[in-house]
């Protein structure tokens, strides 16, 4: 499918030579998992279009069928201003090094400006060759263990997609799923703490006199300290009153 005339609002992810279709599809997978949906693929080792890569993208087919096919890496990059090129292992060429993050922040002030960004992956079995890196203005290089670098294509993909993603949207780092009860405010917190205060101290737990103060001070401390929803409060409320029944039986 031709490339839109203006500026496209993300990165082209271009496979460069692409040995297994199984992995592009996977490719294809991590990249609409973030977003990216403009793939490029360079002569692929297994030819096009691929079933193999049809099987393996489950649910992202489109991003294969909208692909741009071509023989070679210069045609495939030659209407982008910037590009990248992934990498596991240094380089005897001069280039700014990135890190995904990094990479994907400049990548977005790039494409603000109007520019077109792309970002190449090499081949499964030994990455990109120097002559392809060449061609990009600067290097992704992902931190690894040093002792086993090589990442699987799909893999890396996914890693800058999902600094792609960091930089198009607000990250929530926690969050706490609520379970049909909100939390309970301060007043709840407040009439539970009395409630075991009071029950506890007919039961003569606040015990020596000269460290009444403090126990009931710790007591209202760890009831703060606890995010207790609404439905907490009323059980805690609930046991207390069945072990006051108890012990009156």
């Amino acid at each position: 499918m031709p490339e839109p005339v203006t500026p496209a609002a993300i990165p082209a992810i271009v496979l460069v030579r692409p040995q297994m279709g199984e992995n592009i599809g996977a490719a294809a997978r991590a990249m609409w998992n973030f977003g990216l949906d403009r793939m490029r693929v360079v002569a692929p080792r297994d030819g096009w279009p691929s079933q193999a890569a049809v099987a393996m993208a489950s649910g992202a087919g489109r991003l294969l069928d909208e692909a741009q096919l071509s023989d070679d890496l210069a045609g495939a990059v030659a209407d982008c201003d910037y590009v990248f090129a992934t990498t596991a292992r240094s380089r005897d060429l001069t280039k700014p090094v990135y890190s995904p993050e990094g990479a994907m922040a400049l990548a977005a002030e790039k494409i603000v400006q109007g520019q077109r960004v792309a970002v190449l992956f090499g081949p499964e079995r030994a990455g990109l060759e120097n002559e392809d890196i060449a061609r990009a203005n600067a290097l992704i290089s992902v931190p690894v263990n040093p002792a086993f670098a090589s990442l699987n294509l799909a893999q890396c993909v996914l890693l800058v997609g999902y600094e792609w993603m960091r930089q198009q949207a607000e990250i929530t780092h926690k969050r706490v799923e609520m379970a049909g009860s909100p939390w309970a405010n301060a007043g709840e917190v407040e009439a539970l703490a009395q409630h075991y205060e009071t029950q506890l101290e007919e039961a003569g737990f606040f015990f020596p006199e000269h460290k009444v103060q403090s126990m009931k001070t710790n007591l209202r401390n760890m009831w703060s300290r606890m995010p207790l929803t609404r439905a907490d409060v009323q059980m805690l409320h609930g046991m207390m009153r069945q072990i006051v029944r108890w012990a009156g039986r």
